[in-house]
């Protein structure tokens, strides 16, 4: 758990901090120096523009992890706002908002989202609401099932019986109880939001150009992986580095 900590706090950092001491812009246009291998004034060499790829991988992983915590949390708010609803009224609400759940739970979500994002060619706002509507599933089963087994909780009843109204118990009581699940499902989130990201921008229809992310970064490197796989090798790492600790985190949170 501590390394993957370190990781996304070390991933988090670079992002965050050395961009600032990068004498490239991430858009700089360098004809003459492109496709570059990796040197000491490029380290990650340049792209078929010239443009510096360590300076893109960095400002990527701002818009890439930006997408993934962000869309997240849509997720994470409607996840538990449908889950707490559903398990704390129960009888046809539970039914209606399960089957809803379970409806959504069978549509492919990156078919749906390829589909959504080739049609309207999304901002990263519009990204970022289009996989939090897609995400809320998964956290919305595991809010149900922990508001369901706290709702018979004799705190529970003794705020009913104090005449709490609905919307308090289920904030102030069932919810603020239930947060250990919800911040497991939500880091969870996180990391989907990321590979769904990455997997419509390799695919064309997610982040636009000239706009970096790390999955455009893989788009744009996938016509030459064999002759420059530096172009992949940087984004590809951060991907995998990202999502991994995010699962370890997730897993140590669960258990």
């Amino acid at each position: 758990m501590k390394a993957a900590l370190i990781t996304l706090g070390v991933l988090v950092a670079m992002v965050a901090v050395l961009p600032l001491f990068i004498p490239y812009p991430p858009d700089a246009i360098d004809l003459a120096g492109r496709r570059a291998a990796p040197s000491l004034a490029h380290w990650l060499g340049t792209d078929d523009l010239g443009r510096d790829l360590f300076s893109r991988a960095l400002h990527g992983g701002r818009v890439s992890l930006a997408i993934g915590v962000l869309a997240a949390a849509v997720a994470t708010m409607l996840g538990g706002a449908l889950g707490a609803t559903s398990g704390y009224f129960g009888g046809a609400a539970d039914s209606l908002l399960m089957r809803m759940t379970d409806t959504m739970l069978s549509v492919p979500r990156l078919l749906l989202l390829m589909i959504v994002a080739a049609i309207l060619q999304p901002s990263v706002l519009a990204l970022i609401l289009l996989i939090g509507a897609v995400g809320w599933m998964e956290t919305a089963r595991v809010t149900r099932t922990a508001v369901r087994s706290l709702a018979t909780q004799e705190f529970v009843l003794a705020a009913r019986a104090a005449g709490a109204s609905n919307a308090r118990i289920l904030t102030r009581h069932l919810l603020a109880n239930a947060t250990a699940p919800l911040r497991a499902s939500a880091a969870l989130a996180v990391a989907r939001a990321i590979l769904l990201e990455s997997t419509l921008s390799f695919f064309g229809v997610g982040v636009q150009p000239p706009a970096a992310s790390w999955g455009s970064m893989l788009y744009q490197a996938q016509a030459t992986m064999t002759t420059e796989p530096w172009l992949a090798v940087a984004p590809g790492a951060f991907i995998l580095a990202s999502v991994m600790a995010v699962t370890v985190l997730t897993d140590a949170e669960r258990y």
